[in-house]
């Protein structure tokens, strides 16, 4: 099975479009698109600003496009070997803002870029994804095959969107979906609405975190810089292996309380971990990923332990800090608020 870190992977004068490229796990994937010697588009509104990744504008095998990707053409997709496809409203909260936004962008948009790359020649295609498709799913070590019952509008466009970009498939057009676990860790576009780094936050901040929804949900967790990875390998894959094919990508599966008990052992500080009481979570769902590593070789090089880890000395040092723009439904509001930029 092949690394996707190994140096035989690096490829260079290929040409990705990477949309959503100014998101959490887009920057991260464009930074090591790079390091591998791809040239980059990176397609995105850039809500978050792109000072988040000015080391990205500065590289210069990386191109930065502003667009809807609702408004994407076949100009958009010249010369491009592979589209990774990120741009969403992201997370199930974020997607219950406006439902029918969130539908336009994470179904219809996404479509639309499968639809137009192909027409424009692009030989393959990968959609990210979300385990949050399995939503309320009975049962431990849900794969592939196992039943999907999303919960909230944000899984169900995803799946939507899966269902309609698989049949996109052509011999000269490979399609292929990674479904992403809960995603952790440090990003250019750092987010403190998720799980683990919202815990390791808290902790480093007050020397507490807290545990909401009842703490026995099951989540699938995965760094960033793996999902990232695992988006890589995808895109490189023979066809036969990958062609109209659904991957999870998860690195541990673990209940929410065994995440802050986790957390809470793996930093340098004593943190008290409280219950809060309030309405349970109805996701839950425990994920494999052995389809994934016995189709591409991926496997997870990070822990929710390192990952916490990593979060807290970048919050000792401050490369990270909490502020509006790391929370996304924050953010989202104050766009909608003040220009109304995101419902048009």
């Amino acid at each position: 099975m092949l690394d996707p870190y190994h140096p035989q992977f690096i490829v260079p004068e290929r040409t990705a479009l990477v949309t959503g490229a100014g998101g959490y796990i887009g920057s991260t994937l464009a930074s090591q698109l790079l390091e591998l010697g791809y040239r980059v588009i990176g397609y995105d509104r850039y809500f978050f600003g792109k000072d988040l990744v000015s080391d990205l504008l500065l590289h210069p095998n990386f191109e930065a496009k502003v667009g809807d990707i609702r408004d994407i053409g076949p100009e958009d997709c010249e010369g491009v070997d592979v589209v990774y496809d990120l741009a969403s409203i992201s997370n199930d909260p974020a997607g219950e803002l406006c439902p029918t936004l969130t539908v336009s962008i994470n179904s219809v948009g996404r479509s639309r870029v499968a639809k137009t790359a192909r027409e424009a020649g692009v030989p393959r295609y990968v959609l990210a994804s979300s385990c949050s498709v399995y939503g309320a799913s009975s049962g431990l070590d849900l794969d592939e095959t196992s039943l999907c019952q999303p919960l909230t509008t944000y899984a169900k466009a995803c799946l939507d969107c899966e269902h309609q970009v698989i049949e996109m498939a052509r011999p000269d057009f490979t399609v292929c979906v990674l479904r992403q676990g809960t995603v952790y860790g440090v990003s250019r576009r750092m987010r403190f609405d998720l799980v683990v780094n919202i815990m390791t936050l808290n902790a480093w901040r007050s020397g507490a975190l807290s545990v909401t929804g009842g703490g026995d949900q099951w989540r699938p967790f995965i760094h960033v810089s793996d999902t990232a990875a695992a988006l890589r390998a995808l895109g490189l894959a023979d066809q036969d292996r990958v062609q109209a094919e659904t991957f999870n990508a998860v690195g541990e599966n673990m209940k929410i309380s065994e995440v802050a008990e986790t957390v809470a052992a793996a930093l340098p500080i004593d943190v008290r971990i409280d219950h809060v009481e309030g309405n349970l979570d109805r996701r839950d769902y425990n994920v494999n990923s052995d389809k994934l590593k016995n189709t591409v070789g991926w496997v997870p090089r990070m822990t929710v332990a390192s990952g916490a880890q990593e979060v807290f000395r970048s919050l000792e040092v401050g490369h990270v800090h909490r502020c509006p723009r790391s929370e996304t439904v924050t953010w989202y509001k104050s766009l909608i608020s003040n220009s109304n930029v995101l419902l048009r």
